[in-house]
């Protein structure tokens, strides 16, 4: 193979490296993908696909405001099997404080001309019948949808092959440098830019990372068309995603153009087992019935576990790494992966093609905070 036989090598099939192939495709560059194991697995394949719009920071709600947008525009060349749906997200409070929490959301996304509709317990239980009485209201983010993330992976790297991009699958990546990779039987891609969109396992090929495995649980049951409308999210849903506790449970629940719920949610830190463990799904589980009582009337069918790369200050790494030209970041995206694909693999292709970003990539490069990167040598 010649030297510099692609522009980009992105490593990773996931949905965001899937995004970063189709992007840099897009734009005419040559590009590879070297993945593994299967397209779209990995915490892809474990995601409720939640299209959210998020206001933790002024920084992730530009992001995930960003991607939503992208989604959006994407949504009518998206097949069936991918079941985009705009479900719309509920926010739910239980008292008084949360409550507040949320008229502080409104404001915030009324600002930033996100529709949104504050529902008091009267509109609440008619958006939602099967939910508790007694819940103080609700925030109505009707443009959030769902998306199916294998699915959605596989069709964007579809799109990256159909634009010349070549796929290798099954191989796997033992070492990144300026010039390419190295692949396990011995082999060695060149190529002007590598992309590291491996998730949890980005340490591996560029030590020093300061990204954690996160673990979380999900179950699905079985068909009841209708018994939950909307995503529903309780308030405390946005500690329990950045807390840095051991264990930390949260009520969401999302509606399946199947009639099946998803339910959500769990995070655990230290924790390498991906087996199911039923202390925790028994927690996650028993929060959720405690907002949809006859929720416990139905079938759970399957449970499972994923892990998300999660940073300490909850935004992912998007961009170079220092100190080093032609190396790349795209991860560290913990919950929020899906959603911010798009828009992840759109900074990404601006950077490396020296254009303005559509929104500043300052709060995601992995040069904003020392500790993230903690060696400068070539990995």
């Amino acid at each position: 193979m010649s030297p510099r036989a692609y522009d980009v090598i992105i490593v990773g099939a996931g949905i965001v490296g899937a995004a970063c192939a189709a992007e840099c495709a897009k734009e005419g560059m040559r590009v590879a993908v070297v993945e593994s194991s299967c397209v779209g697995g990995g915490a892809t394949a474990a995601g409720m696909g939640h299209i959210v719009v998020m206001d933790d920071s002024d920084a992730q709600f530009a992001l995930t405001r960003y991607s939503q947008c992208l989604w959006d525009q994407l949504a009518d060349d998206l097949p069936p099997e991918c079941e985009f749906r705009r479900y719309g997200t509920i926010w739910i409070a239980t008292d008084e404080e949360e409550l507040d929490h949320l008229r502080r959301k409104e404001q915030f996304y009324r600002e930033r001309h996100v529709s949104v509709e504050f529902l008091d317990e009267r509109a609440l239980a008619e958006a939602e019948p099967n939910l508790r009485e007694g819940l103080r209201g609700g925030l109505l983010v009707s443009g959030d949808s769902v998306v199916y993330p294998p699915c959605a992976a596989r069709f964007l790297l579809e799109r990256a092959r159909d634009r010349g991009a070549a796929i290798f699958i099954g191989r796997s990546v033992v070492r990144l440098d300026e010039q390419g990779v190295t692949l396990r039987d011995g082999s060695f891609i060149p190529a002007g830019a590598i992309i590291n969109a491996t998730g949890t396992w980005a340490p591996e090929l560029m030590p020093g990372l300061a990204i954690k495995k996160r673990k979380g649980h999900l179950a699905i049951t079985d068909r009841y068309p209708g018994f939950v409308r909307h995503q529903l999210v309780e308030v405390g849903y946005l500690k329990s995603a950045h807390a840095h506790e051991a264990s930390s449970i949260a009520f969401n629940i999302q509606p399946r153009p199947t009639g099946q719920l998803l339910i959500g949610s769990s995070r655990q830190y230290e924790v390498e087992s991906s087996d199911v463990s039923h202390k925790v799904l028994a927690r996650m589980l028993a929060r959720a019935c405690a907002y949809l009582p006859r929720l416990a009337e139905l079938s759970i069918i399957r449970a499972w576990t994923g892990f998300r790369a999660a940073t300490p200050d909850n935004l992912p790494l998007i961009g170079p790494l220092p100190g080093h030209e032609h190396l790349y970041l795209a991860t560290g995206h913990e919950g929020l992966g899906i959603t911010t694909s798009l828009g992840t693999a759109r900074l990404l292709v601006a950077h490396l093609l020296k254009q303005p970003p559509a929104i500043p990539l300052e709060p995601y490069l992995p040069s904003r905070m020392e500790s993230l990167t903690c060696a400068r040598s070539s990995p």
